[in-house]
């Protein structure tokens, strides 16, 4: 068996401590897993880990096994980046991580589009709402819409990301149009689980409101309040980026157009500029021209 391979496996064993996680990781079985390490044993002529039914732990071979590892990856990965200078074909895997909300509406077409432009590469995307460390889970770029990134990471601006109050026409004709900020304390009020809950902050030009709002509906994704906005179940905060289309075709009106929520960003995030794989430059520069386009 390859005995780089099999250092991978083991080095991803010692740092996950768990065979399953690593077979998640590396997107092999278990039985693959124990196999590789248990065939790089077989060739040092040592145990290197003990396990357990609860856990794994590094030998004092193991320990050593481990720092010689990493060192030779590291130089590999040297290697093939050096290698690949000379070669412009973009190839292997990228992991890619986005909210559910930003894969549906744009980043789904915008990689598809990429991948048209790179056939020898491979894009795995992960879409949810929780944060991934990026680390643990071998994501090589995340990409969120924040107004303060994690200052741990590495980021790029990708594009600013705007948002909207808007409710369905049933709903206004029911309830009314609110036309002061003040007046969304009287409404139904569709808002983010883990932002601004129940306070909305609003500006136009020097003023600023904090509206308390009444929640019925809460939810941690977008599409989800989207959809309840377009069932006429109240006045929701989205990204115009979801928001537009429906704007356009008179499924949503604005509300308090005038009144602008915070400012937010899409970012490109990754966890080190070392070893920056020239896929991961190539897709950020991709998606910076694809966003400067105003129809996203």
């Amino acid at each position: 068996m390859d005995r780089l391979t099999a250092m991978r496996v083991f080095v991803a064993v010692a740092e996950s401590g768990s065979f399953s996680a690593t077979a998640d990781q590396l997107e092999m079985s278990r039985a693959m897993v124990t196999r590789y390490v248990g065939t790089l044993e077989q060739w040092l002529g040592a145990r290197l880990l003990q396990r357990t039914t609860r856990s794994v732990t590094l030998t004092d071979a193991g320990e050593s096994c481990l720092r010689r590892s990493q060192q030779m990856l590291a130089l590999m990965d040297d290697v093939e980046q050096e290698t690949s200078r000379h070669d412009t074909a973009l190839r292997g895997q990228l992991r890619v991580t986005c909210s559910i909300s930003l894969a549906y509406a744009q980043m789904a077409a915008a990689l598809a589009d990429f991948l048209k432009l790179h056939p020898q590469l491979k894009i795995d995307l992960n879409a949810s709402e929780g944060a991934l460390n990026l680390v643990e889970a071998r994501v090589d770029l995340a990409i969120r819409i924040s107004a303060e990134p994690d200052p741990a990471l590495i980021g790029r601006v990708l594009a600013p990301c705007a948002s909207a109050l808007v409710a369905s026409p049933a709903y206004l004709a029911e309830h009314g149009t609110p036309t002061t900020p003040a007046d969304l304390e009287h409404h139904r009020c569709l808002s983010f689980v883990n932002f601004g809950k129940s306070v909305w902050t609003l500006t136009r030009g020097e003023e600023q409101s904090r509206v308390g709002v009444r929640s019925q509906l809460s939810a941690n994704e977008a599409t989800a309040l989207l959809q309840a906005a377009l069932a006429g179940g109240g006045v929701a905060l989205q990204p115009t980026y979801l928001a537009n289309p429906h704007l356009a075709d008179g499924t949503l009106v604005a509300v308090l157009s005038d009144w602008q929520p915070p400012d937010m960003a899409i970012h490109a995030l990754y966890p080190s500029r070392k070893h920056l794989s020239p896929a991961v430059r190539a897709l950020m520069d991709f998606l910076v021209q694809r966003f400067a386009t105003p129809r996203w």
